[in-house]
């Protein structure tokens, strides 16, 4: 009879300790998003290789735009603020729903550098970001399982591979290609602004982004929106549109 008793009490610690679990993931919208975002990683490494044609946006097209923004602004080019709505605009015009209705702006942590990021479109193959800082900032590209494309709006941007002695300059409407797999240091120098589209396996590209958190800025506020953003995204494109 002790040990039946027992082992209902340890069944009752078992079924209170589930709840306790359940609880917290109600309770911690945080931990949920963290799985969500595990989930997406999982995924994305067999969807990679068979969808990894399933493209939407191209480097030349999105460098068009830039430059016919950056002409369009030409009368006020320190009018920031409206040169993005410019591109914003545009690219409405070019991509119709994949670019997100109601974009938020978010600080982003990666690599050493901190700026400002909008993102307009985020799925499993495609990210498009515009990126910046009025202030000025530096670090490591990251080195990713995609293609990035960074194509300055305004201001400039400088960056240089190990082994290379000088430096690589970037201005408005010129495109920097940051290759599958490759790396550098980059420094964008006092206000710059710029259009990122990066192509390739994007869930692998997320925790770069968010080490810094962990190790440094302990900005778990920032982290929940952009894992909320990016998920939200990547399963809207995935479900409603059907794009990987």
């Amino acid at each position: 009879m002790a040990k039946a008793k027992k082992n209902s009490g340890d069944s009752n610690n078992a079924s209170k300790g589930g709840c306790c679990w359940k609880k917290c993931c109600c309770c911690c919208p945080f931990l949920k998003w963290m799985f969500i975002l595990v989930g997406l990683v999982v995924v994305s490494g067999s969807v990679y290789l068979y969808h990894h044609t399933d493209y939407v946006f191209d480097p030349e097209t999105l460098q068009r735009i830039a430059k016919e923004s950056i002409e369009a602004n030409k009368a006020t080019p320190d009018d920031v603020d409206r040169l993005v709505d410019i591109v914003v605009d545009k690219l409405r015009e070019e991509y119709g729903e994949h670019i997100v209705e109601h974009p938020e702006w978010m600080f982003n942590n990666a690599g050493g550098a901190m700026g400002a990021m909008l993102v307009l479109h985020c799925s499993f193959s495609e990210y498009i970001i515009i990126f910046g800082t009025p202030l000025g900032t530096e670090g490591h590209t990251g080195r990713f399982l995609a293609d990035d494309y960074f194509t300055i709006l305004h201001g400039e941007q400088w960056a240089f591979s190990a082994g290379n002695l000088t430096r690589e300059v970037y201005k408005p409407g010129d495109q920097h290609h940051l290759s599958f797999g490759e790396a550098k240091q980059y420094k964008m120098d006092d206000t710059c602004w710029a259009l990122e589209y990066a192509v390739g396996n994007i869930p692998s590209m997320l925790p770069f982004g968010f080490a810094d958190v962990f190790f440094s800025t302990l900005d778990f506020i920032t982290l929940y929106k952009t894992v909320r953003v990016s998920a939200v995204n990547m399963f809207s494109e995935l479900i409603l549109r059907g794009k990987i």
